[in-house]
């Protein structure tokens, strides 16, 4: 089996392996993959693969590849307060990583097939929220799950600004999945083997861009053996937020924004920059061919004109001898909860401060 990029021994090795090999290309996208540790979405007795750039699957979970994931991320252009639906959101990997992006007043939807990954998806979204350090870095855009055959999404559904369909999709469902969209917005999906940008630039007027060549498990057709019936999904209403909540999204901002202005105040009195680490050896290697586990077969890159002028062979980034450190200073110091520290020294009745937190562990 191989991957488009090495195999990394934490999510940040991972991360950075994906941006040297240019999956990953914008701050948002790399934010987001960062904040979320992937090996959190295998179960235990699998974690050691977590880092590899292979999908991996264990009865109805499944999770893509990363570079997969990132080339998926990027070509949905996310923005703050765009809506999304992922069609097979599985996991909630991918639909955690987006709500970072979106963002408090997005709107973030995922129907999937089973309800034993809709549990796991659910567990999943709470431990995260419950545990990571990266949580308060972010206002969340939390995922909606429903469960359903995405091919069945009631007709009176709302349009939505960015859609992923985590399945291969024939080409007789190509319009089905087009009129999800709004006029502006984004549909990536594997059509015809190939990860597929299309953009609805008007009510009948649609771009398309063939991203990746893939091979993914098809979408499962509707079972109508039963009742003869279709068992249409009803997709989860626009939530207003309350003024409750509101106000905690509003309390927050303001705190950050406290401590983003002390840091600047610390660093224009003289602070010392933190110690820069040398970084790793990292090999480049143009993606020929990617072998995938399970369905999920194989995955090879379109020529694109760039990657002609960075036929770089492994390299090793060059430093200065004067940031060469021991390897005893190599060690950074725990990340600080900045956020939850001056929550927690308000002088506020101890509910309000949990509320703040959402309630978190750490």
């Amino acid at each position: 089996m191989g991957g488009a990029v090495s195999a990394g021994e934490d999510n940040d090795e991972l991360i950075d392996n994906l941006k040297e090999a240019q999956y990953i290309r914008t701050e948002l996208v790399e934010q987001a993959f960062r904040a979320i540790d992937r090996a959190d979405y295998y179960l235990e007795e699998f974690k050691d693969n977590a880092y590899k750039d292979l999908a991996w699957k264990h009865g109805n979970i499944h999770l893509s590849a990363p570079c997969i994931y990132s080339e998926v991320m990027e070509a949905l252009d996310l923005q703050p307060g765009l809506s999304f639906l992922n069609l097979g959101s599985g996991t909630g990997y991918l639909s955690s990583m987006v709500g970072l992006i979106l963002g408090p007043f997005g709107v973030n939807h995922g129907v999937e097939l089973h309800s034993d990954v809709i549990e796991y998806a659910k567990q999943k979204l709470d431990f995260f929220i419950k545990t990571s350090d990266s949580f308060d870095k972010f206002e969340f855009c939390e995922p909606s799950f429903v469960i359903g055959n995405c091919l069945e999404i009631s007709p009176d559904c709302t349009q939505y600004d960015r859609v992923y369909c985590g399945a291969g999709v024939q080409k007789e469902h190509e319009e089905y999945m087009k009129n999800l969209l709004k006029v502006g917005g984004i549909l990536v999906m594997p059509l015809e083997e190939k990860l597929t940008k299309i953009t609805r630039t008007g009510p009948s007027a649609w771009e398309t861009k063939k991203i990746l060549a893939v091979s993914f498990a098809p979408l499962i057709q509707p079972n109508h053996a039963d009742s003869g019936k279709s068992r249409l999904v009803h997709l989860p209403p626009v939530a207003v937020r309350s003024l409750q909540d509101l106000a905690r999204i509003a309390i927050r901002g303001t705190i950050k924004k406290i401590i983003h202005q002390e840091a600047l105040s610390k660093a224009g009195n003289g602070l010392k920059n933190p110690p820069r680490f040398k970084r790793r050896r990292v090999r480049r290697r143009r993606m020929e061919t990617i072998v995938f586990l399970d369905k999920e077969v194989f995955a090879s890159r379109i020529s694109n004109p760039s990657d002609d002028n960075n036929n770089s062979e492994d390299m090793e980034d060059e430093r200065p001898e004067e940031e060469e450190t021991k390897p005893s200073e190599l060690k950074p110091d725990p990340p600080v909860n900045f956020l939850r520290e001056k929550v927690l020294s308000l002088p506020l009745p101890d509910p309000l401060k949990y509320y703040l937190l959402y309630y978190r562990e750490k």
